[in-house]
């Protein structure tokens, strides 16, 4: 599947490159290819991912594609054909895109193969600077978040407006909490935590320490380090925040200390192997096998409740940040082959979507009475095994009607993003071109040695000199030309 990826990516950017040349960026279509006369629905082809099913059911996707249909008749010149797919979207996606079939597509700074740097990168995006004032999309957000999610001093994408800035929290099970009374007050840093994972560890729980085979020093870390490439597997360079300059953190005492406090806890039974092993799946956080995880900070993080199938607590672990990948943690844009009507469709739809709190509702939940229903105090209770996703990756929060077992309210998340702070790296944005090969070269590195340092997968007595070797596996695989051309370009940048 690799090899595929990379063989679309190159025919992907193929593409682009010459449709970008026949078009002249986002203008001059053939007649042919814009003629849509005035009379006539502006038909675009939208794909998107579904997160809470395996394999959304296709037929109640066309009957909710029938429904949004039927609504915006009388609204917008426009109507839709809906793709909703499933766990392999970036491919069929990836595929869509070579072959010129998409026009509006979400995507995520985080996703592989088809992320926003990935278009970017490949010129598969279309630059909607000029599309933007005065439109109903436009004017559904502040303007700050239009500038935070430029990307060369231009906007190819169009966020969601959800939790759109990024801080962590600590998460404890509160059942434990109540059984030994853990006074979570006291908890400022991971070192606090180590009585409670003692107590975990004595009632015999598999994993005391969760980590979510996750690579944790990119969060744990949030408040001294801008990790701007929005990469936990490049996590070898950051703007240090007291400096704002570029580092290579794998030199720092701050990583040296982390990797020995989890490679200590691992040790003495707090982190499990597992974790290394990446065998821990999405649903071990549904069980009772843990005590203490991480959480992504939210506006309402009872949501986690209802996700994890229990009671847990959150403390901070950072503060707030704003940030170009923050912003863009789940986002929509239109293809770079699109015609210029066809793009004018799709902002009509997107400005409709991001306002309209039915619409928003249907391309969220699906059909009413089939899909989901309301309940008493008007928010929505998803009943559906066939369509059924969540507002995060679907419109905005401040249209969106809150799910029962996760309420929200639109203010909520206005405060939350108001109440962050502005990222020193903000609006910078790598462009790897000149280092590609010796950057993926260097993420695989981290795999071979960082992952398993911030997982508790060496000796504590060993970490100092598996550092040692993981920088000199880095410096093998290109690292100083990496850290160089980033150092160049954040210098020019700011």
């Amino acid at each position: 599947m690799k090899k595929l990826n990379k063989i679309v990516a190159v025919v992907l950017a193929a593409v682009m490159s010459v449709s970008l040349l026949a078009c002249g960026g986002n203008k001059g279509a053939s007649d042919k290819d814009a003629a849509v006369s005035s009379g006539d629905k502006v038909t675009i082809n939208v794909y998107r991912r579904c997160f809470n099913l395996a394999e959304p059911d296709q037929a109640q996707v066309k009957k909710v594609e029938d429904a949004i249909n039927a609504y915006i008749a009388d609204k917008i010149n426009v109507q839709i054909k809906l793709n909703d797919i499933g766990s392999d979207y970036e491919d069929k996606a990836n595929l869509a895109l070579a072959n010129k079939e998409i026009d509006l597509l979400w995507t995520a700074s985080w996703e592989s193969t088809i992320g926003t740097k990935d278009l970017y990168a490949a010129n598969a995006v279309y630059d909607i600077t000029d599309l933007l004032p005065g439109s109903a999309l436009y004017t559904s957000m502040d303007a700050k978040q239009w500038d935070a999610s430029k990307y060369g001093g231009k906007n190819y994408f169009i966020p969601v407006y959800k939790d759109n800035v990024e801080g962590y929290n600590f998460m404890f099970r509160q059942d434990l909490v109540d059984q030994h009374n853990w006074d979570l007050t006291k908890v400022k840093k991971l070192q606090d935590l180590e009585p409670m994972l003692a107590d975990a560890k004595a009632d015999g729980l598999k994993y005391p320490f969760l980590t979510q085979k996750t690579a944790m020093f990119y969060r744990w870390y949030i408040d001294k380090y801008d990790f701007f490439t929005g990469d936990a597997t490049s996590n070898f360079v950051a703007v240090d925040r007291a400096t704002n300059e570029v580092v290579d953190t794998v030199l720092t005492a701050d990583y040296e200390e982390f990797c020995t406090l989890m490679c200590k806890w691992a040790e003495e039974g707090y982190v499990s192997e597992d974790e290394v092993t990446k065998t821990t799946t999405d649903q071990t956080t549904q069980t009772q096998d843990w005590a203490i995880s991480w959480w992504t900070d939210v506006p309402n993080n009872d949501e986690a409740d209802g996700r994890y199938k229990q009671d847990v607590t959150m403390v901070p672990s950072s503060k707030r940040y704003l940030h170009t990948d923050s912003m863009l943690g789940s986002c929509y844009c239109i293809a770079a082959t699109t015609t210029p009507e066809k793009a004018k469709a799709c902002i009509d739809f997107m400005g409709l979507l991001y306002t309209d709190t039915k619409l928003a509702d249907m391309y969220t939940f699906g059909i009413e009475g089939e899909d989901y229903t309301y309940d008493a105090d008007g928010l929505v209770v998803p009943s559906s095994e066939k369509y059924n996703h969540s507002m995060w990756e679907s419109a905005s929060a401040t249209v969106v009607t809150a799910p029962a077992e996760s309420p929200y309210t639109a203010q909520m998340y206005i405060d939350f993003n108001n109440g962050a702070d502005v990222s020193c790296a903000n609006g910078f944005h790598f462009d790897k071109a000149n280092v590609e090969a010796q950057y993926t070269a260097c993420q695989k590195v981290f795999e071979e040695y960082g992952f398993g340092l911030e997982n508790g997968g060496y000796a504590s007595a060993d970490v100092k000199s598996v550092i040692a070797a993981y920088q000199a596996a880095l410096d093998e695989a290109g690292y100083q030309d990496v850290l160089a051309e980033f150092t160049k370009q954040y210098n020019e940048w700011k």
